[in-house]
């Protein structure tokens, strides 16, 4: 997708895995939205801690809130969305309702004439072979239909049986695997872009790649995951301006809302959140 010429600003963020249990993170969130002056929101996965089907959203519910959240964020400015490891069921009724962009994944971003990679990450972490063959099976068409035929209370049981079951392999591992750094750098040369924006690790980073043939520096960004509730807090957004990318932690956008509230008292921020 290539950003409007207008725009200014652009935020990457993933892996809130928003869910009725951290009331903290939602709140950040939310306070979030309402801050932000950025013209253009990316969601780069794991929104949600899990996600059933879209009829989850029913009114009053959890998912529904957060879907009132996404549609007064974007009454102001874009809201973008690519599908996680834990959301990849999100579907259109739901992205339609919340007034949210749908985007694949990858998607290469044209801005300030740079082209930028944009995923989740779970596809390039190669080296977890139980998961590769896992996501294989989810993202299945055949897996999705059959799934979402189910009752809603009976998927509900089922998400809880794999999120038990995933936490329990995670206690018996070391080490999680990383994004491989191979097919990271084949991925930039098939988007003939220099950088890729992504989440799904929870390492917040900047990792080089080496030069790719033309001589260009090649590199992967990791968002963080949004942890309100833990005893040692985080949450972080990539914010990308005319200056290059750099990294905004939630107490200070709110601060740079205040300030420029108290600039210009009467003066409502074009294209912002």
């Amino acid at each position: 997708m290539t950003a409007p010429p207008q725009w200014r600003a652009l935020d990457f963020l993933s892996d809130l895995h928003l869910q009725a249990t951290e009331p903290a993170t939602v709140a950040a969130f939310a306070q979030y939205l309402r801050h932000t002056p950025a013209d253009g929101v990316f969601i780069l996965g794991d929104l949600f801690e899990v996600w059933v089907g879209d009829d989850a959203a029913e009114p009053g519910s959890f998912e529904a809130h957060c879907g009132e959240l996404l549609r007064e964020a974007a009454s102001r400015c874009a809201v973008f969305f690519i599908r996680g490891n834990r959301d990849f069921l999100v579907g259109s009724r739901f992205l339609n309702a919340s007034g949210a962009r749908d985007l694949p994944d990858p998607t290469v971003l044209n801005f300030a004439g740079q082209r930028w990679l944009l995923s989740h990450g779970d596809a390039l972490c190669l080296d977890d072979v139980d998961y590769q063959r896992f996501r294989s099976q989810v993202r299945n068409p055949a897996w999705q239909q059959a799934f979402l035929s189910r009752s809603l209370p009976e998927r509900q049981a089922m998400a809880r049986g794999m999120r038990e079951a995933s936490t329990a392999r995670q206690s018996e591992v070391s080490e999680y695997a990383d994004v491989d750094a191979n097919a990271a750098k084949a991925w930039l040369g098939s988007a003939n872009a220099t950088t890729m924006i992504h989440g799904h690790t929870h390492r917040p980073a900047e990792h080089s790649l080496g030069a790719d043939h033309q001589g260009r520096q090649l590199r992967r960004v990791v968002l963080s995951d949004w942890h309100l509730d833990d005893p040692s807090p985080r949450a972080d957004v990539l914010r990308l301006d005319a200056s290059g990318l750099y990294r905004l932690p939630l107490e200070e956008l709110g601060e740079a809302r205040a300030k420029a509230d108290e600039a210009l008292p009467n003066e409502p921020q074009p294209g912002s959140c």
